[in-house]
């Protein structure tokens, strides 16, 4: 399996773990807010991500490859959509902004963890 390959299945399960982890520490450690805050804005990056991935993978997977128009106008549509998700959440105060700003982390972090191990597994094969 290629680097690409270990890196995508590795941040996809990360995700849901560091979304459940976040979601239970805040629900057992914060405000209903901003616990809240931390479930949706989790959630809703993660699904973004799976969209993201179908997406990709019907477009670039033959017979079926789709137009490069078609791929970026979904695009646009989910990032509208989050975008008027976001604003609701926090216009009717219904989470806290801090805590959806950290549950939007979260497949960042699931990136960078997927980076730094790639990362210490080549240092460590070149010094071996």
């Amino acid at each position: 399996m290629n680097i690409q390959q270990r890196m995508l299945i590795f941040i996809t399960r990360s995700n849901w773990v560091l979304f459940g982890i976040i979601s239970v520490l805040g629900a057992f450690l914060t405000s209903s807010n901003f616990a809240l805050g931390m479930i949706c804005g989790g959630l809703m990056v993660t699904v973004n991500f799976h969209m993201l991935y179908r997406t990709l993978n019907k477009a670039l997977t033959p017979p079926y490859l789709s137009s490069h128009h078609v791929v970026i106008a979904k695009y646009y549509v989910r990032f509208v959509i989050s975008g008027i998700i976001i604003f609701l959440l926090i216009s009717k105060n219904i989470v806290d902004p801090v805590g959806l700003i950290i549950g939007l982390s979260v497949v960042v972090a699931s990136i960078l963890f997927a980076t730094f191990i790639e990362l210490k597994k080549m240092i460590f094969k070149e010094a071996v």
